[in-house]
């Protein structure tokens, strides 16, 4: 065939002589870690976040394209290239209607959970589309593993895709690493002697200084309240770390016939910027111990396998609002909503306009409201004509910039502007609540710290790295998604394209 490469019908042969194999990919998550941060703190990177960003190629204008922006979400959507739209993952919960109770979006009550029975299982049963991983297995390309690493059970699961051999995630009642019957019967070995040394009690008593500043000092007992501690710590991040090599010696991670998916989401952050915010000393000093953290994990996959065979993706979940009192401080805008508010005026209006009753089933998060639909069936009013009166309630309210109803959503509103694309690709009508709501910007639902979930540009820029074979490093200025790195992996991998995939290839960064 005229013009196609050597060895491949359709001109997307292996790499060229000579140049490396990829054997594994790599995809780091780092939970809550906002663009700006790869700016903001650049003359203190010395190690992996360093390497990445003269290394790879960085898309300095990548965000994610739906709302909610919340850490099931994001996770669902970095390796599928899918928005809640086609993911089905709409929020890291919801009100199951069939069930009739709020899940999870991991939850699955026909598997257990290895290594602590007693807790909620999980799996990826709800994800209703393919990952990178589940189609490199798909694609028959010699035997790969597909593993998931995280302090968060959505963290680790839904990137690793349906098809995974493992995730792991951390339990800190029991301060270990536990799995779910979804991938095998019984923990490995490798995982049993693991937890068996106790390895996050080295921290006892440990003190987190950022320079002579002392952040947090960790609790000595080794308890709930201990591991809880741990996890809103760079400790945590450490702990896993830690288990990331031994997943990688113990499954022989880039060592098979065809490639490996590594996907590993560090949560720790998270949790110190929910609680302080992006413009605390803890969230800069998280930033500058992520990087020599991935500098020891890079070292180590370079002694194992050797990074120039490593495909390394690098990006969050999502972003984070400034704290309100902080925002408002610099003369920016800045509220704090009561989450009570939604539920009590859609009470209000529904029973002023067809008599007292429980409108609303959920009561969790009432600002994501769901109607009873079985007292609106037994008193025979049309769940459309609830839902007009349910909106027009909350319009009403401070801080509430738009509110669309099911109907609309269902319909297709008008892609007017950014935010109304995200609120479009962020719903899916078997799942989604009945009013979705969206806040002033800088406004939100949270009593203390900070928080994320809205379309706004504060919580939807991420970094969206790529390292590795087939990639020229640079910086590239075009708009791109996180949907993009899925369908990027898949032209670099010669794979089809996962099921759901809403990106496109990044290829203005592919050297063949």
């Amino acid at each position: 065939m005229a013009g196609a490469a050597a060895g491949s019908v359709f001109g997307q042969a292996a790499a060229p002589v000579g140049r490396p194999r990829c054997k594994l990919v790599l995809a780091i998550t780092v939970d809550q870690f906002r663009y700006d941060y790869l700016t903001r703190f650049r003359s203190e990177y010395t190690g992996g976040i360093a390497r990445l960003l003269t290394q790879g190629a960085v898309f300095t204008n990548a965000f994610y394209e739906h709302t909610p922006t919340v850490t099931a979400v994001g996770h669902a959507t970095i390796l599928s290239g899918a928005s809640p739209a086609l993911s089905g993952i709409v929020g890291n919960d919801w009100w199951d209607r069939e069930l009739n109770r709020e899940v999870t979006s991991v939850f699955d009550p026909k598997a257990k959970t290895l290594g602590a029975p007693e807790r909620a299982a999980a799996s990826p049963h709800r994800l209703l589309v393919s990952s990178i991983g589940d189609e490199i297995k798909m694609s028959g390309k010699g035997e790969s593993r597909t593993i998931g690493i995280s302090v968060k059970d959505r963290g680790a699961i839904l990137p690793a895709g349906r098809m995974g051999d493992a995730a792991y995630w951390f339990d800190n009642e029991s301060g270990k690493f536990v799995s779910s019957t979804w991938y095998q019967k019984a923990l490995p070995e490798w995982v049993e002697s693991f937890n068996g040394r106790k390895p996050g009690e080295k921290f006892l008593g440990a003190e987190w200084k950022a320079g002579a500043v002392l952040l947090k000092k960790m609790p000595a007992k080794a308890d709930t309240m201990f591991y809880s501690n741990m996890e809103a710590s760079p400790f945590g991040n450490d702990l896993l770390e830690e288990f990331t090599e031994a997943a990688i010696e113990n499954e022989k991670l880039g060592q098979h016939a065809g490639v490996d998916v590594l996907a590993v989401s560090f949560s720790c952050n998270d949790y110190v910027g929910h609680a302080e915010g992006p413009d605390s000393p803890h969230a800069h000093d998280m930033c500058v111990r992520t990087d020599a953290m991935l500098a020891k994990l890079f070292a180590f996959l370079d002694r194992k396998i050797g990074m120039r065979n490593v495909l390394v993706t690098f990006t969050a979940d999502h972003g984070v609002a400034p704290v309100p009192e902080v925002n408002t401080a610099r003369k920016m805008p800045g509220a704090r909503l009561k989450d009570r508010e939604i539920g009590a005026a859609i009470e209000e209006a529904l029973s002023a306009r067809y008599g007292a009753g429980k409108w609303l089933v959920q009561a969790k998060s009432p600002y994501v409201p769901y109607l009873n639909y079985e007292l609106l069936s037994a008193r025979r009013i049309p769940a459309g004509e609830a839902r007009q009166v349910a909106a027009e309630a909350v319009r009403n309210l401070a801080g509430i910039a738009r509110v669309y109803t099911k109907d609309q959503m269902i319909a297709g509103i008008a892609i007017t502007d950014f935010v109304a694309r995200r609120v479009h690709n962020g719903y899916y009508a078997g799942r989604g609540p009945d009013l979705v709501v969206v806040t002033e910007p800088y406004a939100m639902y949270a009593a203390r710290g900070t928080t994320h979930g809205a379309p706004y540009h504060y919580d939807a820029q991420v970094p969206v790295i790529l390292m590795g074979p087939g990639v020229k490093a640079g910086r590239y200025h075009r708009a791109a998604a996180v949907n993009d790195i899925a369908p990027t992996l898949a032209t670099l991998l010669d794979v089809a394209m996962p099921s759901g995939n809403m990106g496109r290839t990044l290829d203005e960064c592919l050297a063949y």
